[in-house]
């Protein structure tokens, strides 16, 4: 990226200058792109997809469950596009595990898969897993999908599931396509969603554990962005509650993270915590992420973080993680509505205390890695060496680009009924 970009990066959005007339042409063609991407998508789900879930067919439920992870999977390439053709990036990402410090170069090269030429084609992680990370900018989540595609070579993008407002649930298109992803919708009031959750989860995991297929539920604890409506709210629960409030992002709700973590944990017993810490360059101390990008000026304007900095830490929830006495629970339970498995609804409040403080210390251990990020653009320091992968947000293949417009399915379904037919 040029220095002048870089510069803009750095300037709070309502003092940059007003983008040119070619940028424009870009903004309008990137709205024509991603709204197609996005109609072709949902179109096919309702077209091609739809009337299989309505046949009472063994073979045609678990061809419209693989036509759903296909075009989940299209909508994670169309993300991957789009930074690839209107506002490139790159992820620059660390690691450490429990106990650890950062890996060295030489452990940092077991986790990376190469093809021939040497080339990254994906990351060594886990495949099932809760992915939790500090919120600062509504494109968080869209950046968030893009690390979830070079996870692993088998297309984590494709069985990726986050918690949304109830309200989106109908808006056209978008909230359309989240229901056949199968996302999970929430009221925002707990009393209601609690049951919702678990059983959601428990579903979920279930399906995981029986397919032995990939899981990526994604979670932010804070609950919303940091901002300057949000922030005074963290520090005065902190003051009421006579904890520490955080220097550059909010305490964290544990309520709906250890709700999830004992869902899926009693039918994924392998399942990992992925904690990321995400910082981007520009925003200034105690400044607000979305002061310095927005979805809106990171693809129309044509200003995206140079990089996204990822540093990552991995745990393995049964044994780094307090989520309680699994095995004598005393909670009451009730069953989903297939009856097939039996969720909580209750947590003891010891448990819930108990969890509560580790996450708050894993979040003050995240607010440290953002204070050395802003003192040394990294979250490598001259005391803790750090080396990163660098990632390119680049689809791997030209072919990928057909997919990321839901080309595949309808074409193969098109065909093989011309085979029928014939």
């Amino acid at each position: 990226m040029s220095s002048s970009n870089l510069k803009l990066c750095s300037t709070p959005i309502h003092k940059r200058p007003s983008i040119s007339g070619e940028r424009k042409i870009y903004a309008i063609l990137f709205a024509i792109v991603f709204n197609l991407g996005c109609l072709l998508i949902n179109g096919s789900q309702f077209v091609f997809l739809l009337p299989l879930r309505l046949l009472p067919l063994p073979w045609a439920r678990d061809l419209y469950y693989a036509g759903i992870r296909y075009t989940k999977g299209a909508f994670g390439c169309l993300t991957i596009l789009m930074c690839q053709w209107f506002a490139p990036t790159k992820l620059l990402v660390t690691f450490q595990t429990e106990g650890t410090g950062a890996f060295t170069q030489e452990e940092l090269e077991r986790y990376t898969i190469k093809d021939h030429n040497g080339k990254l084609v994906a990351l060594d992680l886990p495949t099932k897993f809760v992915l939790i990370a500090n919120h600062q900018i509504y494109a968080d989540w869209w950046y968030a999908w893009c690390f979830t595609y070079f996870m692993s070579p088998q297309s984590i993008h494709r069985y990726v599931y986050i918690t949304l407002k109830k309200s989106l649930r109908w808006v056209p298109i978008v909230g359309w396509g989240m229901q056949f992803f199968e996302f999970i919708f929430l009221a925002r009031s707990w009393a209601s969603d609690r049951q919702q959750l678990a059983i959601s989860l428990a579903s979920l995991g279930k399906q995981a554990a029986d397919e032995d297929s990939p899981l990526c539920f994604i979670l932010y604890p804070e609950g919303t962005l940091v901002s300057k409506d949000t922030k005074p709210k963290s520090k005065k629960y902190a003051d009421k509650m006579g904890i520490a409030d955080m220097n550059n992002i909010l305490l964290p709700r544990s309520t709906g993270l250890h709700y999830s973590l004992r869902s899926l944990v009693p039918k994924i017993p392998e399942l990992r915590l992925l904690d990321m810490t995400v910082a981007y360059p520009g925003i200034p101390r105690l400044g607000y992420g979305q002061d310095y990008y927005t979805l809106r000026s990171i693809f129309f304007d044509g200003i995206p973080p140079p990089a996204i900095h990822i540093h990552l830490r991995i745990f393995d929830v049964k044994k780094d993680v307090p989520i309680g006495d699994m095995t004598s629970a005393s909670s009451a339970k009730t069953p989903d509505p297939d009856a097939k498995h039996v969720v909580e609804v209750d947590i003891p409040d010891k448990e819930k205390e108990t969890f509560d403080v580790w996450l708050r210390n894993l979040w003050k251990d995240k607010d440290g890695d953002v204070d050395r990020y802003l003192e040394n653009n990294s979250f490598a320091s001259n005391d803790r060496p750090a080396p990163s992968i660098d990632i390119p947000l680049e689809l791997r293949s030209n072919m990928e680009i057909l997919e990321a417009f839901c080309f595949f399915w309808p074409a193969g379904l098109i065909y093989l009924w011309g085979k029928i037919g014939g």
